[in-house]
């Protein structure tokens, strides 16, 4: 059973011209695959700027190059660094010196430009290259500053590639993860140029095929991946993926629930009632199609202060501490996220992370709140205390339930809806009071969630929002860099991340969970605390 949604009389022409285009293309890719049952489906809403990896910058821009591309090493479902490209590595020099041995058995996919045999093996060289150009201002990388801590790199040989620290950084074999540090073929993206986005080549187990940008995204099975599954069967199982580009959640889950595509990431307003109750379980008439999958992410939303505004309120620590004790997670998660998500009583660092103390944060307590803001009118003289949150429309709901909890202990709350490109730009710039963000995870480490409040990386020229400073917060950070000890650094950022909460720079509202609906004739998909999308060892079988 499928509940009908109801579109407006302005809705319903544009809603039936995108879904006859993509009956049209969903027709099309089943009459040139020999089995539908081998082809997974899924929609972007937010669209694909380039499949090159050097601008894997977003999770949609991520989803589709991880496909397509390898690097030296990848990670886990656990977070854990493990083999790819490199099939082993040493660390020394006081954990500077980073040395791998690469596999001799990984390809190129086919191109004309390789020649005779139209691929060619992979070698330590085409990392140097890789890496050079992820440096090169003349491409202008977003990824560039996952080199920042590197003082060199070589190609020893064909299958040893070196890579020298300034100092030592115990995340930066997760770093390499990321997509940014794909290897790229010099003599293809030489030959397209900036057009080498929308032609992609790469070692992946899946090859680029066609794009017909804003509609139509096609890849199809790398018979020449090295990757093989536990009991040596090649990877990927799949013979294709189709990406299409339905522009709005609403939409998408539409197709999804008729069973034109095969997953839905994340739980949006437009149908997180259609299909869960509000204990995050699966309503009765999907149970029988649709699998959901659930676990912590890297991800942590709140509200910021900018700490260098002249608004008394946003200065007092004192109403900072108050806005953090005045409204309950918990009832927050179970009725705007129908209890997808962890109520954030701990710190910055979320749940899942090394470092993560569920102590370290603020629990519901009007009372307390009451009386901080009783003794912020007694210290200032302010009778009628009030704070404006900026927000995008899609948070509001989120604000909207503080503002009317903060009210109830006293402080006014605005709230202020503009677009999300002019929220980020204000946020930058410092032309907000207090707003709503979120951080995910570039890598697996705290540092990555602490780098936030360290005085040196002010916003515009880098992410420290609200221009926290700390003395002794920016020694234990730096200390943490050379602290070789895993304990040792975890309980450095534990401190460090006690320090922040007091001070309550920010109100940490929740941590994210993945969560993903699949049909049920999917499997092996899987699920990560950094979202990534791995389709290399997903299978479809027939519905019976």
């Amino acid at each position: 059973m499928v509940k009908r949604f109801f579109l407006s009389s302005s809705e319903l022409p544009h809603y039936i011209s995108i879904c006859c285009a993509i009956f049209i293309l969903i027709s099309c890719e089943s009459n040139n695959q020999s089995n539908s049952n081998s082809v997974f489906r899924y929609n972007e809403h937010k669209n694909i700027g380039s499949l090159d990896p050097a601008f894997s910058k977003d999770n949609a821009d991520i989803w589709a190059t991880n496909q397509l591309f390898n690097g030296l090493v990848q990670m886990d479902d656990s977070l854990n660094v493990i083999p790819c490209i490199a099939k082993n590595w040493t660390v020394t020099d006081s954990a500077t010196t980073y040395t791998f041995n690469l596999r001799n058995d990984v390809y190129f996919h086919k191109h004309e430009l390789f020649g005779k045999d139209s691929t060619r093996t992979v070698t330590a060289q085409d990392f140097e290259y890789s890496l050079n150009r992820l440096q090169d201002k003349q491409v202008a990388s977003p990824g560039s500053w996952v080199l920042n801590k590197v003082a060199n790199f070589k190609a020893v040989n064909d299958t040893v590639f070196q890579i020298q620290l300034k100092q030592p950084f115990p995340a930066f074999l997760g770093l390499l993860t990321m997509k940014y540090c794909s290897v790229v073929p010099k003599e293809i993206v030489a030959h397209y140029g900036s057009d080498f986005r929308s032609n992609p080549i790469g070692t992946g187990p899946f090859k680029f095929k066609r794009w017909e940008e804003n509609i139509k995204l096609v890849f199809r099975k790398n018979n020449l991946y090295f990757e093989k599954d536990t009991n040596g069967n090649q990877l990927p199982y799949l013979e294709a993926v189709a990406i299409t580009f339905l522009p709005d959640k609403q939409s998408e889950f539409l197709q999804f629930a008729q069973g034109n595509i095969d997953y839905v990431s994340g739980l949006d307003a437009s149908y997180k009632d259609e299909i869960l109750t509000s204990k995050g379980e699966l309503r009765a008439q999907y149970k029988t199609d649709v699998d959901i999958i659930r676990g912590p992410y890297l991800n942590t939303e709140y509200l910021a202060f900018y700490l260098d505004s002249e608004v008394s309120e946003i200065q007092s620590k004192l109403l900072r501490q108050a806005v953090n004790y005045g409204f309950d997670r918990h009832k927050m998660m179970t009725y705007l996220r129908n209890g997808i998500g962890i109520p954030a009583n701990g710190g910055f660092i979320p749940k899942g992370l090394p470092g993560y103390n569920e102590q370290t944060g603020y629990s519901y307590q009007p009372e307390k709140a009451k009386q901080l803001i009783d003794d912020f009118k007694a210290e200032t003289g302010i009778t009628q205390p009030s704070i404006t949150i900026t927000t995008t429309s899609n948070y509001l709901s989120f604000c909207e339930y503080i503002q009317r909890e903060l009210q109830k202990v006293g402080l006014q709350v605005n709230v202020d809806v503009i677009p999300a490109a002019t929220l980020k730009d204000a946020k930058a710039n410092g032309k907000l009071d207090m707003f709503r963000a979120s951080w995910v995870a570039d890598y697996p480490d705290a540092e990555n969630y602490l780098s936030l409040y360290y005085s040196k990386n002010f916003a515009p020229n880098g992410p420290n929002y609200t221009h926290f400073k700390n003395e002794l917060f920016d020694t234990w950070y730096e200390q943490a860099f050379t602290e070789t000890n895993t304990k040792s650094r975890e309980a450095l950022y534990t401190k460090m991340d006690s320090l922040i909460m007091q001070d309550a720079p920010v109100v940490v509202m929740f941590y994210d969970e993945v969560v993903r609906f699949t049909r049920k004739n999917v499997n092996g998909l899987g699920i990560n605390p950094i979202n990534l999308l791995e389709l290399k060892k997903v299978r479809k079988t027939t519905l019976q």
